[in-house]
């Protein structure tokens, strides 16, 4: 996606089990406001058409989300499929979200990111990710925020005490 009027900005994710940051397509609105317009695949907390406040240290730099200004009422979660899945059984499942007022993006071939408009039931969505879960089709994730005032995931010397 390299839509005109469209920016890059970033986030920085230290303690995320995959990546360091995340860079995601945004329209910039003036005085540092920027829509996130793509759905995010690392980041928690954030979704698709988010307000966020976003700053650069240096010209050279993105601009780095600060803060959550106006969440969009969206809601993200995130797949990966099983690898005996194939595309075709793929599309299946994910079109069978449709109904539930969820589009989605590939990362790639098994990773996929979820996207709830407002108007979705989220109960229903999530029950329908458990059962393909427990068929062994995917596991999935919800993409709440793990710590408070953060975008990114849980410290890793703090999973233990969050589990105790």
């Amino acid at each position: 996606m390299n839509e005109e009027g469209l920016e890059k900005i970033h986030i920085d994710l230290p303690n995320h089990w995959v990546v360091g940051g995340e860079s995601m397509w945004a329209e910039p609105l003036g005085n540092d406001l920027f829509q996130i317009e793509n759905v995010p695949f690392y980041a928690y907390g954030l979704n698709f058409k988010d307000i966020v406040r976003a700053t650069s240290d240096s010209e050279e730099l993105k601009p780095e989300i600060r803060e959550l200004i106006k969440p969009s009422g969206r809601r993200t979660f995130r797949i990966c499929f099983k690898s005996q899945v194939s595309r075709e059984q793929q599309e299946v499942i994910l079109e069978s979200f449709f109904e539930h007022h969820v589009s989605y993006e590939r990362a790639d071939d098994i990773y996929v990111a979820l996207d709830m408009k407002p108007e979705g039931d989220y109960q229903a969505v999530f029950d329908k990710l458990e059962s393909y879960q427990e068929q062994y089709f995917i596991g999935f994730e919800t993409c709440e925020a793990r710590v408070e005032g953060s975008f990114d995931d849980v410290p890793e010397d703090d999973e233990d005490i969050m589990e105790a």
